[in-house]
This record gives structure tokens, sequence and C-alpha cells, in this order.
């Protein structure tokens, strides 16, 4: 079956990196869209980040943009979210999820809608000093 398996997060002080990895198994993720998604304490889950395994088109927040990189390895089968200069407003649990390239999904993934049927369990990320 579809799961995927986040790992990477951590305490990190303002302006460090983390690099958050999202590892699949059961799929191969050359025909799924990938996002990242974040919810802190309270908040909703906010979109982060999505990449397209058809074309590679990748998608950030407006919030994440020029610090976050998204990216895919095929070889491992795992998607990568590189977080620089971090700020305490990162603070939040962070998730990956995929869904098989259909139209609908990949508005999803332009937009950051969290409407994917396949989730990992979350990595905490905290931000501060």
């Amino acid at each position: 079956q579809v799961q995927l398996v986040e790992s990477g997060g951590g305490l990190v002080q303002p302006g460090g990196s983390l690099r958050l990895s999202c590892a699949a198994s059961g799929f191969t993720l050359d025909y799924y869209v990938i996002g990242w998604f974040r919810q802190a304490p309270g908040k909703e889950r906010e979109g982060v980040s999505c990449i397209s395994s058809s074309d590679g088109s990748t998608y950030y927040a407006d919030s994440v943009k020029g610090r976050f990189t998204i990216s895919r390895d095929s070889a491992k089968n795992t998607v990568y979210l590189q977080m620089n200069s971090l700020k305490p407003e990162d603070t939040a649990v962070y998730y990956c999820a995929t869904d098989p390239i259909t139209l609908a999904t990949m508005r999803a993934c332009s937009r950051l809608l969290p409407d994917f049927g396949s989730w990992g369990q979350g990595t905490q990320v905290t931000v501060s000093s």
C-alpha cells in the first residue's frame, strides 16, 4: 500500500537550515504529485510546496519562496524539502502528501490545497533561539 514517511525535522535556530525527507514505498513517485504541508498549533494546515513528477513543475507558498526548495530523487523514491533561512513562524508539524497525477490533483498541487489522499505521519520543525 501507499506509505509516506517524513524525517529530518528538529530544533534549529533562526536563520538555520533543515532538509526534510519524504520517503515513499508501495508505489513509484514517477506518476504522482507530492506536496508538503504544515500545521502549527491552533492553526489550519497550510500548503508549503508541491512538485509534479510529470514535468517537474514546482509550486511554493509566498511565505517560503526564495527560502525553501522542493526536489525529487527518483532513484531513492524520495522527495525533499530544503529549508533555509528558517524563521520562528516556520515552526510547525510538516507533512508530505501524494496522489496520482490527474487534472484535479495537478490543480490542487498548483494551488497548494490539501486535497491529497495519502499522508505521512508528520515531522516536527521548531525554530527557536
